[in-house]
């Protein structure tokens, strides 16, 4: 037996149809390494150990979930990381998959994890609140096409798979979730890398504005007469955004 701990954002998938469709669209690619992150009760780790000749991980916060997981998994000895998804190093250290049931209240850092292994990821196929999976997958010119948009579209195609009842967890959530897609896509041809994100979290800061207000502190003045940047964030595409960081100072 184990408890559910609301400070940790504990919401178990409970219904084995969507398990399955989760598992399915994970096995849409192939790999040879795997990391589940959060796996709770197992909901999912029964189905992923079940895969043959892959190198198995998984990373647990809660230690309750932990020990419930190797008595009913003994295959799991050895296999289980006690920690924060936030705080490991990369798993492996060739290239892997990750996926998760991630905990709706460090849903955008997960992301941003992702960003940081992505010379090693092949693919992630995870579980978010709704309005976060929309948020990732969002095409530019929308209200929900954002930071998060841009800089996880500039690295990876994002794939919004479906949605998922809240029925189908224990206890069910306020919210409603979304399974997406994550695989690798070549990065866009902007000046580097730091300058990309710069530019990308600026002109968000202040969405409202247009590029010209927004972001004049990174441009020369003579740059900014060009009528572009009459355009507000949500408007650029990723490319777009790329071009722009030729121009930076």
């Amino acid at each position: 037996m184990y408890t559910l701990k609301k400070s940790l954002g504990q919401h178990f998938l409970r219904d084995e149809n969507t398990a399955r469709k989760i598992v399915a669209a994970l096995q849409e690619h192939s790999f040879n390494r795997l990391l589940e992150v959060g796996p709770g009760a197992g909901a999912l780790t029964k189905h992923l150990l079940a895969i043959k000749d892959i190198d198995f991980r998984a990373v647990e916060l809660d230690e309750e979930k932990i020990n419930h997981l190797l008595a009913t998994w003994p295959a799991l000895r050895g296999r289980i990381i006690h920690a924060s998804i936030l705080d490991i190093e990369r798993p492996f250290g060739e290239p892997f998959t990750v996926i998760g049931n991630f905990p709706y209240n460090i849903s955008s850092q997960i992301l941003f994890k992702m960003l940081d292994w992505k010379e090693r990821l092949q693919a992630m196929v995870g579980m978010f609140q709704k309005e976060v999976a929309q948020r990732v997958a969002a095409a530019p010119g929308g209200k929900t096409y954002g930071v998060i948009s841009v800089l996880v579209q500039a690295f990876f195609d994002v794939e919004f798979l479906f949605e998922v009842h809240e029925q189908c967890f224990n206890p069910p959530p306020r919210v409603k979730s979304a399974v997406i897609r994550l695989t690798p896509r070549p990065a866009p041809a902007f000046s580097g890398e730091k300058e990309f994100f710069l530019l990308v979290k600026t002109a968000f800061n202040q969405r409202r504005k247009t590029l010209r207000n927004a972001i004049r502190p990174l441009f020369d003045e003579d740059n900014l007469e060009d009528p572009f940047f009459d355009k507000r964030a949500e408007q650029l595409s990723v490319d777009d955004f790329a071009r722009l960081t030729w121009k930076m100072r």
